[in-house]
């Protein structure tokens, strides 16, 4: 389970990185593509509530939920961040 969490801040960070890279103000992340990119999405062991979980601690005060799936943590869970981190 850690070793989800840890995958779940890489792929979260690389994204964030590559958009300010960009010079992009904000980069809007889906969970499910950030679990896609993460490894082990779709499939029988994902860990989409995980990952939901990771994406919702990194926010801050700017930061806001674009989408929410109807049932909380789901692979439809759209996040803006604001940049830079």
């Amino acid at each position: 389970m850690l070793e989800a969490i840890k995958d779940f801040k890489n792929a979260l960070y690389a994204e964030f990185n590559r958009a300010m890279e960009q010079n992009a103000p904000y980069v809007d992340i889906r969970s499910g593509d950030l679990h896609r990119n993460a490894g082990g999405y779709p499939g029988p062991n994902h860990r989409m509530p995980s990952c939901c979980a990771v994406m919702e601690r990194e926010m801050k005060v700017h930061d806001q939920i674009l989408k929410a799936p109807p049932r909380g943590r789901g692979a439809s869970l759209t996040i803006r961040y604001m940049l830079p981190r």
